[in-house]
């Protein structure tokens, strides 16, 4: 059977267009369980093709090899792609038996395909689903499994220094150290990574404990070469070099269980001159740890579960509900904002929400009282608040729970209170003076995205939740794989 996807040839290997907010790149893992065959002789020689939709139409995105006579096959290659939380990314896993060298897919037997949305599988991390004919009929007994994996090194490295006996630079006092890490940039030079403080008035400084990426320090490379420079700060910007040496991330874990690494601070100039030069001090790497900085991906794939709630504004505001002006209008032609609203960001939701029910609340309802896992609170408002201390102050408290607030602003009212909550310029502080632990708002006014699609309004909204559920997590010091609050 021959299989043309969307109506029309796809070009190979095009991608969709991505968006600002990409989180990170998500490796994907397929293999095939009780096959069609469609070979006489032998069995199928199964390939999978990646589709991805992009502005409605299927676009081929990539291919796997193909697995000589073989119904239960585990394709060693990876499909990789942009992970965007924000956004519905709709993917079509297609089966074919190759018949030919041809690269026209029509040219070969379909086995069967599978569609979901990449959110459906990241929130799963590895699902099953059977294979389906192009008339949506079970495909024999065949299955599909798509494992997911994040493929970003998000390790990072702290290291703590303090250096001894560094040569005196200024002619009426000491020195005011200060170190910079260097790595070899793609053009053969060396490329500055990271510049600690300025220990004033001394020749001993110890330099406070820094963390920086791994990626960023050495490309994740363990024994990539690693170029340390010290120097003696000057106000005119021109510092005076102390020494330098070379380490790799390797060496440097070596300075671990309260056993320091000391490093010869040499200064190429002053070890041609002077025969008994020995060094110009002693750098003292006294820790290297090596851990991770988690991801929202990371808790996702861990198995933390986001409960998905609605708040809708049900005060006299929004107008009498069978009036054609009203915000709640019930509209038998369609649909009115506060429907708008929760469908544009619902979509997205539901693809992390364990049982797919979506608790709707009238402003006043008590949130669910277990706090398992994380919430996520839309309010769907016209903007009018009586109470805004209270509201302040329940938001400020709201911050040290597992929660965030998505705020839809609809009509034309003055949106003012509500942009005073969203924290993003400055951190929100209740009547009392306490300052929220952390900006759990996000606020956005729903008449600039009337004539937008609703996909953009998701975006809008969603932009902040991926690291606003992270800072919950660190603050509560709990890893991926446990995902309650403490």
């Amino acid at each position: 059977m021959a299989y043309i996807p969307g109506g029309g040839a796809p070009a190979a290997g095009a991608a969709p267009v991505g968006s600002q907010y990409c989180v990170c790149k998500v490796e994907l893992s397929v293999s095939g369980q009780n096959l069609l065959d469609r070979d006489v002789t032998s069995k199928s020689d199964p390939f999978c093709v990646l589709f991805i939709e992009n502005n409605g139409r299927w676009m081929e995105y990539d291919r796997t090899e193909t697995a000589i006579n073989n119904l239960n096959p585990a394709f060693s290659k990876k499909f990789v792609l942009d992970y965007h939380f924000e956004e519905v990314q709709k993917l079509k896993f297609a089966l074919f038996d190759q018949d030919k060298s041809s690269a026209q897919l029509d040219e070969h037997d379909f086995l069967g395909q599978f569609s979901c949305s990449l959110g459906t599988i990241v929130s799963s991390k590895k699902i099953s689903r059977p294979l389906l004919l192009m008339n949506d009929k079970p495909a024999g007994k065949g299955l599909i499994t798509i494992a997911a994996q994040e493929l970003s090194d998000n390790r990072v490295i702290t290291l703590s220094l303090a250096g001894r006996k560094l040569d005196k630079k200024d002619l009426f006092g000491k020195s005011d150290p200060f170190l910079e890490f260097y790595k070899p940039g793609d053009d053969g030079k060396w490329m500055l990574v990271h510049r600690t403080e300025v220990i004033k008035y001394t020749l001993d400084p110890v330099w406070k404990p820094f963390t920086v990426p791994l990626v960023s320090l050495c490309d994740g490379e363990m024994e990539k070469p690693i170029q340390v420079m010290c120097y003696d700060y000057d106000n005119d910007g021109g510092h005076d070099f102390i020494g330098e040496f070379q380490t790799s991330v390797s060496q440097m874990c070596g300075a671990r269980d309260g056993v320091p690494l000391e490093f010869e601070c040499i200064n190429p100039k002053k070890q041609r001159k002077k025969k008994n030069y020995k060094n110009s001090g002693i750098i003292v790497l006294r820790s290297c740890k090596i851990s991770r900085d988690y991801s929202f991906l990371d808790y996702i794939l861990g198995g933390c579960q986001l409960m998905f709630t609605v708040g809708i504004d049900f005060t006299a505001s929004n107008g009498n509900p069978l009036d054609p002006s009203s915000l709640h209008y019930i509209n038998p032609m369609g649909t009115n904002e506060y429907l708008s609203a929760i469908w544009a960001v619902g979509q997205i939701i539901q693809d992390y929400d364990s049982d797919k029910m979506f608790p709707a609340l009238g402003f006043g309802a008590q949130l669910p009282p277990d706090w398992k896992q994380y919430f996520i609170l839309l309010i769907i408002t016209d903007g009018v608040i009586s109470d805004m201390e209270e509201t302040r102050h329940a938001v400020v408290q709201a911050s040290k729970l597992p929660m965030s607030i998505i705020i839809v602003g609809v009509g034309n009212a003055d949106f003012t209170a509500m942009e005073f909550l969203d924290g993003d310029s400055r951190m929100l502080r209740s009547h009392t003076g306490e300052e929220a632990a952390r900006d759990i708002v996000q606020f956005v006014p729903f008449r600039e995205f009337r004539n937008a699609a609703k996909e953009t309004l998701a975006k809008a909204v969603l932009a902040e939740l991926p690291q606003q559920v992270v800072q919950y997590f660190k603050h509560k010091n709990l890893p991926p794989t446990h995902s309650e609050p403490a």
